[in-house]
């Protein structure tokens, strides 16, 4: 008996993990590099501004934490992701974004719901940056 109740367990364990909560959300490959002193990414260029680039399954939104920090996610709204309106645009906060198709709103420090009717966070990608170059990947 003990033997089985340490198998449910584990199983439990795997299969509560194994699913991920964004997939919804298409898969798709990204790895982008941008050269943060080029005048075209001067909207990125202070920390709590963001932009907008082309990526990712429906475009990425960058945002600057702090000078050696930023967070990109994917513009693809996660409620209902088959519909084809939903796209998060940084709204004039320059902090939150927008489904104009759903009404969901995130935060863009993290990717968080702040009004629904999304219950799940923004698709977030993998930064790194040197101080010149910021590379999103995933």
């Amino acid at each position: 008996m003990k033997n089985w109740l340490y198998i449910f367990f584990i199983s439990f364990l795997f299969l509560g993990c194994s699913k991920d909560e964004q997939q919804n959300i298409p898969l798709v490959r990204v790895d982008t590099t941008i050269y943060t002193n080029n005048p075209s990414f001067n909207a990125i260029s202070v920390p709590g501004t963001s932009m907008h680039i082309n990526g990712g399954s429906r475009g990425i939104i960058i945002y600057r934490i702090s000078n050696e920090e930023f967070k990109a996610f994917d513009r693809h709204c996660t409620f209902e992701p088959e519909n084809s309106c939903g796209l998060v645009s940084i709204d004039s906060s320059n902090i939150t974004g927008v489904d104009d198709c759903c009404g969901s709103t995130f935060l863009l420090t993290d990717g968080s719901v702040t009004k629904g009717p999304a219950t799940l966070p923004l698709k977030q990608y993998q930064t790194s940056f040197d101080g010149a170059v910021l590379r999103i990947y995933n």
